[in-house]
């Protein structure tokens, strides 16, 4: 029997494995590799930490997808790969041979391109191990009666989320004084966004006293300071990483292509361009047409992901396909209200709110116990 390894539990591989429960893949044996048995949707996460979710209903629980596919799940994380003899080396001591090789694992934390965070901060990814760790800080934000300064080091969307959720649940719970400081080299948060979205973002975290500390670059996390390039130290009681993903050392060590940054290039097909037997997508991957690295397009590649696996392993043609020129981004601010973005345009109020909510709590319903759903069926974003 042929064999299929699914590497990874992210957004695409959900796609997959919802196709496998809706039609079994004849003569292949499938495996699911991930370190977790259950993802944590990153985009609740912000909700959860202001309070607004239980995490139960920000998980999606991989075992149980798993089950229904007929997918062995291994629960591990990879190593490293072996190109020539196709096989996957795992954490776990096991060693699996493959035919076809998905990737979706994402990103790691850029811990080593900063030095001290890995021991003074506290990284978002991995999301279980930030998960795990929340509950902690949040009992030390609560318990400091002068009141607690957070840094926050990164400024896309994730970090400020997060920052926003915190401000929020500080307020919402009464705690002391909570004095959140963005630390970033732009001299705008969120990257990448038109000026005027920046802009009005700036003004949403001002109104909420969170302090934005841009034009200077960080250089070092040391015990409650965080160091720059220059200027003087920002004291903290802690620091959350929050910093652009990086890529994984595995793929390159394995002699698959990498770019520059250690991510794997794929053609319109999601094969690598060096091994077309292997597959990518999600934030590991670096797509054949540029786009920013986000749940977006990982979720609307996972359907070609199932496709594509699916006609090769039964000796088809996979199809290409063209991620869409933008998308759709849904801020929450903390409380019940969220800003859209749409290119130069956005739109704040409680209405975004409930239109995220509702496409977040639809995303990981899709794919719950009693789910129907088939990988085709669009995501609304």
């Amino acid at each position: 029997m042929k064999q299929l390894v699914l590497l990874g539990g992210g957004h695409a591989h959900l796609a997959v494995l919802a196709d496998l429960a809706a039609r079994p893949l004849t003569g292949w044996q499938v495996t699911l590799v991930t370190p977790y048995r259950r993802q944590i949707y990153s985009g609740m996460l912000p909700g959860w930490v202001a309070g607004h979710y239980a995490l139960d209903q920000c998980a999606i629980a991989l075992d149980a997808l798993a089950a229904r596919a007929g997918v062995r799940l291994q629960t591990t994380a990879c190593t490293g790969l072996d190109l020539a003899g196709q096989t996957v080396d795992c954490a776990d001591g096991t060693r699996l041979p493959f035919d076809r090789l998905s990737i979706d694992t994402g990103p790691v934390a850029a811990v080593q391109q900063m030095p001290g965070a890995a021991d003074h901060a506290l990284c978002v990814r991995p999301i279980e191990g930030f998960a795990a760790a929340w509950p902690a800080l949040a009992a030390r934000m609560a318990a400091q009666p002068g009141g607690f300064d957070l840094a926050v080091l990164g400024t896309g969307a994730g970090g400020i989320e997060l920052a926003l959720a915190m401000h929020h649940r500080a307020l919402a719970a009464g705690w002391p004084p909570l004095r959140i400081t963005l630390v970033g080299a732009d001299a705008l948060p969120l990257a990448g966004f038109a000026d005027g979205v920046r802009q009005r973002l700036t003004q949403q975290l001002r109104a909420r006293g969170i302090a934005w500390r841009g034009g200077q670059r960080a250089r070092a996390v040391e015990a409650g300071r965080l160091l720059f390039d220059q200027g003087a130290p920002l004291p903290f009681d802690a620091c959350l990483l929050a910093t652009g993903a990086a890529a994984p050392a595995w793929p390159r060590a394995a002699g698959l292509a990498t770019d520059a940054q250690g991510f794997i290039p794929i053609t319109r097909s999601l094969q690598s361009t060096s091994h077309p037997q292997v597959l990518a997508a999600g934030d590991v991957a670096a797509y054949a047409d540029a786009r920013p690295r986000s749940g977006v397009f990982a979720v609307r590649a996972g359907p070609v992901l199932a496709r594509n696996l699916r006609a090769l392993c039964e000796g088809r043609v996979p199809e290409d396909w063209t991620p869409q020129a933008r998308a759709l981004y849904l801020l929450a601010l903390g409380g019940q209200r969220a800003t859209a973005v749409w290119g130069p345009w956005s739109w704040t109020g409680d209405w975004v709110w409930r239109w995220k909510d509702g496409i977040d709590q639809r995303f990981v319903a899709r794919y719950g116990s009693d789910a129907t759903h088939h990988p085709n069926d669009r995501h609304p974003q």
